[in-house]
């Protein structure tokens, strides 16, 4: 019942900020060149300046982990291999990207830090899953969005560059590299811009949880609603299912393993609408899968969490 509470309390918020959205919308405080503006400006400071600090802060020689880094870069890699084959049938549609995104990327900063913290305090397992899962998430994402747009074009040398230049120059992208380089070097982090990083960073769930409820299309997300259920299934039971047995196997157990659960299970992160809708999709299928995963993921996590402390894992 404690993790239930706990978990209810760290995702009803945030399905609370999607419906505020809605409803601010409906009230005319909000309107659509609003939330279009609130979007680009979510993509382009307030999260990469939340990644920045997430691993700006680590220090690398106490909390490195290579078997447990590789193991989360590696699963990632593999979910977002089967993601893609799960997508074939929704090519016609032109939300094949937007299923790829929806279905692996994981709210492991927003969601994911907050349980780690409270099950087991301060733990670098959660940083360290970060950095194995993170940064894939964003190039991969940049990649499928790119390739597998609903104007899909023949892979040329001009799209190849093109889809290079999006990686280099997406936001949040070189907020992972400033951060990690922020991190190797031990950079001392003035308090001034300590403050400030983690001021703006904070705009990125709510601003960009309350501008996806204001874009939210009731009519248009129905349409959507087979691949936002199975996008869903898979981000809250499937990966789980098919990884947790390895990491089991390879001895991960406690803050590891939590961590692990939260890169497998935890609901599909907000920043895959904010992405999808600033390279030019239309956001539908994944604004879904982020309410659905939302509002269901306090229950399969409790789940996740309950069998795993039954078997004395955690």
């Amino acid at each position: 019942m404690e993790n239930l509470i706990f978990s209810l309390n760290a995702t009803v918020p945030i399905f609370a900020m999607i419906v505020l959205g809605m409803l601010f919308k409906k009230l005319g405080w909000i309107d659509d060149e609003f939330a279009d503006k609130a979007n680009k400006f979510v993509f382009l400071v307030p999260l990469p300046l939340l990644v920045f600090e997430d691993l700006a802060v680590l220090n690398f020689k106490d909390a490195w982990n290579g078997k447990f880094v590789f193991f989360c870069f590696f699963v990632t890699l593999i979910s977002i291999g089967i993601s893609f084959l799960l997508s074939l049938k929704f090519k016609k549609k032109g939300n094949q990207a937007e299923f790829i995104q929806a279905s692996y990327r994981s709210s492991a900063a927003l969601l994911g830090m907050a349980l780690i913290q409270n099950v087991y305090g301060n733990s670098a397992m959660g940083p360290l899953m970060i950095i194995g899962s993170v940064p894939l998430y964003n190039i991969m994402a940049v990649i499928v969005l790119s390739i597998f747009g609903e104007n899909k074009v023949k892979i040329t040398k001009d799209v190849l560059l093109k889809t290079i230049k999006g990686i280099l120059t997406n936001p949040i992208l070189i907020g992972i590299e400033i951060g990690l380089l922020w991190s190797l070097f031990q950079i001392p982090m003035p308090t001034v811009l300590e403050k400030t990083v983690n001021n703006l960073g904070k705009i990125a769930s709510p601003l960009g949880l309350m501008a996806m409820g204001a874009q939210f299309n009731f009519d248009e997300a129905f349409k959507e609603l087979k691949g936002a259920c199975v996008c869903s299934f898979m981000k809250l039971f499937g990966w789980c299912t098919l990884f947790l047995p390895f990491a089991i196997q390879l001895g991960f157990r406690r803050e590891q393993l939590i961590a692990i659960l939260i890169m497998l299970g935890s609901a599909t992160t907000i920043s895959a609408y904010v992405m999808a809708k600033n390279m030019g999709h239309k956001g539908t299928l994944t604004s879904a899968t982020v309410m659905i995963t939302t509002l269901f993921s306090a229950f399969s996590i409790t789940f996740w969490i309950y069998i795993l402390k039954t078997m004395a894992l955690l």
